[in-house]
């Protein structure tokens, strides 16, 4: 199971009651963040998650709003006693600002990897750390500023039959190992392999996370099928798209219709703009368009 919160759905600048967007995605005791503007440890706090749990971040793009929170979120999980290194996911072109922000935080008890990552194309990478079962994709986006997209896909065991196995005759204290993923012998001789006694492969659990961007077609087959797809809404006023896709933005029906294409099971809006005063204003349009769309709040959780 993977448990998620959104720490923050603010854009540009943080609110007294709305934290700038970050997204906090939990395995297996394992977590990973994307984005981390100002105050992102204090937003992990509130919500009751644990900086000692974090092993990885995803920066989408260079912007104040999405990384100036990386000082004091590196300085807290150093204060958790961390000594495991950290890996900072980013694009290429962030690394200089990442580099600086980290140079203000003194000595840290742990090391922080830098992992450096193509805008020119997608490619798709590993945190062994997290799950081995974990693959994380990437998607060139269109802002002021280059900047990308991450899909995490949970990829999950076949369902373990215990029918089958009591055909093949195979002991019950076997059935831990094949249920693992091993195969196990019999006194016969028989090797017995995990797909006899399993059923069809399950599909992955899949999120993605998208925002600073034009709503562009490619997003479509990236958050394909997305158990959870969040994506930016600035803006609910349709008369502001002009503008929005002038500044590299999209409104909240660009992400109704994005999802809506996908094939998404369900959408959260983010990176409101500070004038967006009240999304929920939009909730009975935007659900003419995608019937499962969140106009998410701050702290909005949810287990896949």
């Amino acid at each position: 199971m993977a448990e998620i919160c959104l720490l923050g759905t603010g854009g540009m600048l943080p609110l007294k009651d709305r934290f700038l967007t970050s997204l906090y995605v939990e395995q297996n005791g394992k977590a990973l963040l994307i984005d981390c503007g100002e105050g992102t440890q204090v937003a992990m706090g509130m919500h009751g998650l644990k900086m000692s749990r974090v092993e990885a971040l995803l920066i989408t793009h260079d912007h104040a709003d999405h990384i100036t929170g990386l000082p004091g979120l590196l300085l807290s999980i150093g204060n958790c006693s961390r000594t495991e290194p950290l890996d900072i996911y980013l694009p290429e072109s962030c690394v200089n600002a990442v580099k600086s922000l980290m140079s203000v935080c003194g000595y840290l008890p742990y090391e922080v990897v830098l992992h450096t990552l193509s805008y020119s194309e997608g490619e798709s990478f590993k945190i062994e750390r997290i799950d081995p079962m974990l693959t994380i994709s990437t998607l060139p986006l269109q802002h002021s500023t280059k900047c990308i997209g991450y899909s995490l896909e949970f990829y999950r065991k076949p369902v373990f039959d215990p029918q089958k196995a009591k055909a093949l005759n195979i002991p019950v204290q076997l059935w831990k190992k094949l249920h693992a993923g091993e195969s196990v012998t019999l006194e016969d001789g028989t090797v017995i392999t995990q797909e006899q006694v399993t059923g069809e492969q399950r599909a992955p659990l899949k999120i993605t996370y998208t925002t600073d961007t034009r709503p562009l077609d490619t997003i479509v087959g990236f958050a394909e099928n997305a158990d959870l797809f969040i994506c930016e809404g600035m803006y609910g006023d349709k008369e502001k798209k002009q503008s929005m896709e002038e500044k590299g933005h999209m409104l909240m029906q660009d992400a109704c219709e994005l999802a809506k294409r996908a094939n998404a099971k369900r959408l959260w809006l983010t990176h409101y703009s500070p004038a967006e005063k009240e999304p929920a204003l939009f909730a009975e349009e935007l659900k003419a368009i995608f019937p499962e769309v969140e106009v998410s709040v701050d702290g909005m959780k949810l287990t896949l």
